[in-house]
């Protein structure tokens, strides 16, 4: 006789298997991830919060094994987020602005080591013996203080016009020998593209990324998101409607202008991990390694994840990419959040597995779902990384 947690356990393993079926195309045969108990808690989480959308995917063994959307694109409106729900990446854009140009680098069309201000004329930094390569601004070792001008984007400004004005900024460290964090400097990156291929930066990622990677849904650009054929609104907490999306990053496209579906997220994060095949190092794998080596120390944000989740250890920048330690492990990934959005991904490139998240809200329980995702590939005693029983 089945009894009824048994017959709930069939019928959400049953469930998870036709989601993944649709979110990949085909059958994969799980190497050990319960999506089943992942998905029920993100459902308890989705109402414990009083979140209104929130979309999740996951890859293993290099394949999209589960996406799925939760909520609603706007409360109240019954129109549900689905894996094809577009939302903002919002910081996890910058490795695609890394991605391009490594990639560059490597089909010879570019120096990383190259200064960037030949290539970015706008990029004014203050004055330094220390020349600022395309590698120290893809890692943020550029030296002035962190998030430098934001507010001047947030009011309205252009990027160009405000890269401008960072010479008359201290530095808050000699440049190449500190992580601090930028969003107008950063997006020199697409104004390097530019300057290299004489096409705008949108168009560049459309083809290099995007068509390259099949990202149907794939964007950047705030007309990009409107545009969609269900994007997820911005919301405050208690579900509270924000009235609309402000268009401020978008003109740092290279920092935060990527939207797409979670389904076009997890995409990505594939074309992020090492090729099927060890032994001869490919060319991709090439582009990975420089994307994926740590090289400046993040002490900042160690420090957040001491607070918060003390399994990762060693934080570093690559060129668009965090990179930790888990229990051992090497580990990557980003986080974004602007407005009324907040996105996530979190991979280990030697397994090929990693776990992306979106959600339409300012919360930040929902990114306790990499680690319980990241316990769960280690074989990790299980915790409430979202925090849905704490009592305090």
């Amino acid at each position: 006789m089945i009894t009824r947690f048994a017959l709930f356990g069939l019928l959400a393993s049953f469930f998870s298997f036709l989601v993944s079926i649709g979110a990949s195309g085909q059958t994969s045969p799980s190497p050990g991830i319960e999506t089943e108990v992942l998905d029920l808690r993100v459902q308890e989480l989705m109402s414990k919060l009083e979140m209104t959308g929130l979309a999740m995917a996951i890859v293993e063994d290099g394949k999209i094994t589960f996406a799925k959307g939760y909520g609603e694109t706007l409360s109240g409106s019954g129109d549900l987020v689905s894996a094809d729900t577009v939302f903002r990446w919002a910081s996890v854009s910058k490795g695609v602005a890394a991605h391009i140009l490594v990639d560059m680098a490597r089909k010879g069309e570019l120096k990383l080591d190259t200064p960037a201000t030949e290539l970015a004329p706008t990029l004014k930094l203050p004055p330094s013996e220390t020349k600022v390569d395309i590698t120290h601004l893809l890692s943020h070792q550029i030296g002035i203080v962190r998030n430098a001008y934001d507010d001047k984007i947030e009011s309205g400004l252009g990027a160009k016009e405000i890269r401008l004005m960072l010479e008359g900024l201290p530095y808050q460290c000699a440049p190449t020998t500190c992580h601090t964090y930028q969003n107008v400097a950063y997006d020199a990156a697409s104004e390097i593209v530019q300057t290299l291929t004489g096409l705008p930066y949108k168009s560049v990622v459309q083809t290099e990324v995007f068509d390259r990677f099949g990202m149907s849904t794939a964007s950047v650009s705030y007309e990009g998101l409107l545009q969609s054929k269900s994007w997820a609104k911005p919301h405050g907490r208690k579900r509270q409607i924000i009235d609309s999306v402000k268009p401020t990053y978008y003109r740092v496209p290279a920092a935060a202008g990527v939207n797409s579906s979670i389904k076009d997220l997890a995409r990505w994060m594939v074309a992020q991990m090492e090729d099927e095949f060890p032994g001869a190092v490919s060319e991709s794998e090439k582009r990975q390694q420089a994307l994926q080596t740590p090289l400046i120390r993040t002490r900042r944000e160690q420090r957040y994840i001491n607070r918060r989740f003390g399994q990762m250890t060693n934080a570093h920048y690559g060129m668009g990419f965090r990179v930790y330690n888990y229990q051992g492990h090497k580990v990557v990934g980003h986080r974004g959040g602007v407005e009324g959005y907040r996105s996530l991904i979190l991979l280990d490139p030697e397994k090929r597995s990693g776990i992306a998240v979106m959600w339409n809200s300012p919360h930040y329980q929902p990114t306790g779902l990499q680690f319980e995702f990241m316990d769960q590939l280690y074989d990790l005693p299980k915790q409430d990384w979202l925090k849905l029983d704490d009592k305090s």
